[in-house]
């Protein structure tokens, strides 16, 4: 019974995938080059913009998530990034890699799961000078219960598996196949919870 729920969830979630490959954000999150994948969106002004116009200098200057204009905006490695201000933008402009999110602007917490998904760019982490964004407070508080295995596990999979090739082909194989550590969403609550009880 389990090999064919196995299977079944296979072939939907390859379904799935085969629908979504020709769709926007599957687009906008897959622009080539070095910074492939992206956690990214198209709009009217750009086709592959990062974190849905976040400034990420002001994660590093202010400590905190700002929206970005489209008034104030860079292109690097094909990706399109949007700041507060010119300042900002000339910031970055001197030196890009300074202030790239790691693993693409992606969930931090899944991409140690090797899932590239996720990331709604107001629950970060700076960390020996690197971004790093998740999907939400649980998210963050999750992977902080083992920062230091976490980053591990993210920076193997992210070079191993995903760096450089397509987020939904590598999701879809990594929701189906899933890693031996992987931790559901009630689960990583619960071991949160459970933290926050013993202190």
């Amino acid at each position: 019974m389990y090999a064919w729920n196995t299977l079944f969830r296979a072939g939907a979630l390859i379904a799935v995938a085969v629908v979504l490959s020709g769709c926007g954000a599957m687009k906008a999150q897959n622009p080539g080059g070095d910074l492939s994948p992206i956690n990214g969106i198209a709009n009217e002004s750009a086709d592959h913009l990062i974190l849905f116009g976040a400034d990420v200098v002001t994660y590093f200057t202010e400590n905190r998530y700002t929206q970005g204009s489209p008034e104030y905006r860079s292109d690097y490695e094909g990706v399109t990034f949007h700041f507060v201000s010119a300042e900002n933008k000339a910031l970055f402009d001197a030196n890009p890699t300074a202030y790239l999110p790691q693993y693409g602007g992606y969930c931090a917490n899944g991409i140690s799961f090797g899932i590239p998904w996720g990331g709604n760019a107001e629950d970060f982490i700076v960390h020996d000078g690197k971004l790093y964004i998740f999907g939400g407070e649980l998210s963050r508080q999750a992977f902080l219960l083992d920062r230091d295995g976490n980053l591990a596990l993210a920076d193997k999979y992210w070079e191993e598996e995903i760096q450089g090739n397509n987020s939904f082909w590598q999701r879809t194989r990594r929701l189906v196949i899933r890693v031996p550590h992987y931790q559901t969403g009630d689960e990583q609550a619960a071991a949160v919870r459970n933290n926050l009880g013993s202190e």
